[in-house]
């Protein structure tokens, strides 16, 4: 989910391309185990929610074929533009906020979504409303509250400053609204929308490339309001950034936490 209103994580920013990498190369091998499950094919009308990037909505395009449908919504499309030939359709739409833009969707899928919706029922009825009788949602949401560390394994001055930049980003993204602990809500959110058969795992990175990039694009991202908030200074930052450079540290991730469910 992007915004333009002075979000944290502004995607119009240069470091948010490498972000959605990171993003992908993280994330996408669970995403789309989880929609392969779920039976996605050809002719299926797909919704991808806070699209974002173009790799989840490229990979459902090629499964659904030409006799498929996949919308792909953000409140800032420029990221997912270029997916957008048939069957992909972008849209601007704010999810938290607005009606479905359609219904008789077989899937509804949202990741790194309503961790910054403010309203997380309203979404959630929202791509229930959206889903045909047996429809399928898959909703996947960060839970920063779960496993808060950069460096699970804090051994050294390196590690207990990248924990202090991590600790001082998230209190950053609570204030600007963002729920640190929606992940483990998914499953109950999905039971209590009136979903059946809900399923829910978590995934974990501990270290890799893929985690160290998107660890230095979103401390580059957001420096300024860091040493502002009194966080770091930018010699900390700096120092930081050399140490995620060196790949000598095992950085983590929030646990991504996939729920799933039909529609009765």
């Amino acid at each position: 989910m992007t915004r333009t209103d002075g979000h944290l994580l502004d995607n119009r920013q240069t470091e948010a391309a490498e972000r959605f990498d990171a993003f992908a190369a993280l994330f996408d091998p669970t995403t789309f185990r989880h929609l392969q499950a779920l039976g996605v094919g050809p002719g299926w009308r797909c919704w991808e929610v806070g699209a974002g990037g173009t790799s989840v909505v490229s990979w459902l395009a090629k499964r659904v074929g030409p006799t498929g449908r996949v919308l792909a919504t953000d409140i800032d499309t420029s990221r997912v533009a270029p997916a957008g030939r048939p069957p992909v359709e972008v849209r601007v739409h704010d999810v938290g906020a607005e009606e479905p833009p359609g219904e008789g969707f077989d899937l509804v899928h949202a990741r790194l979504v309503l961790v910054h919706v403010p309203d997380h029922e309203r979404a959630m009825r929202s791509m229930i409303k959206a889903l045909r009788p047996g429809g399928r949602l898959l909703v996947e949401d960060a839970d920063p509250a779960l496993q808060p560390l950069l460096c699970p394994d804090e051994h050294g001055p390196e590690q207990q400053l990248a924990n202090r930049l991590r600790h001082g980003f998230r209190q950053l993204l609570a204030r600007r609204g963002a729920d640190l602990s929606c992940g483990r809500r998914l499953p109950r959110l999905l039971r209590e929308t009136g979903l059946r058969r809900v399923e829910a795992d978590a995934y974990f990175p501990v270290t890799s490339p893929a985690c160290a990039a998107l660890e230095s694009a979103t401390v580059r991202q957001v420096r300024d309001q860091l040493v502002a908030a009194g966080v770091a200074t930018h010699d900390d930052i700096d120092r930081h950034l050399t140490h995620v450079a060196s790949g000598s540290m095992d950085l983590a991730t929030a646990p991504m936490i996939s729920a799933w469910g039909r529609k009765a």
